[in-house]
């Protein structure tokens, strides 16, 4: 189950940089394209964000992880590179 999560953050991370790419590069492009890539890229993104913590949660419990490092691993997913980090240093 960490082989997957480890998947599942990468994931997640590049999926947070690239509706991040379409709200500050396209967006000043090309307006159409932005609106037609928002939602798909935007419920991709919802969709592995919330896999993320179900299974962060999962993995907390499983793993028996304190909570300092569940919080950390948590707040990784806030922030751009966040998952990087925490694959890297945590995983």
């Amino acid at each position: 189950m960490l082989k997957f999560f480890k998947i599942i953050a990468l994931l997640e991370g590049v999926s947070f940089l690239v509706l991040l790419a379409n709200m500050l590069i396209v967006k000043n492009i090309n307006i159409d394209l932005y609106k037609s890539l928002l939602f798909p890229i935007g419920m991709a993104h919802g969709i592995l964000f919330i896999a993320y913590i179900i299974l962060a949660i999962m993995l907390k419990f499983e793993l028996d992880w304190d909570w300092k490092k569940f919080s950390i691993i948590i707040l990784g997913s806030l922030v751009p590179f966040g998952t990087f980090y925490i694959e890297k240093k945590y995983l």
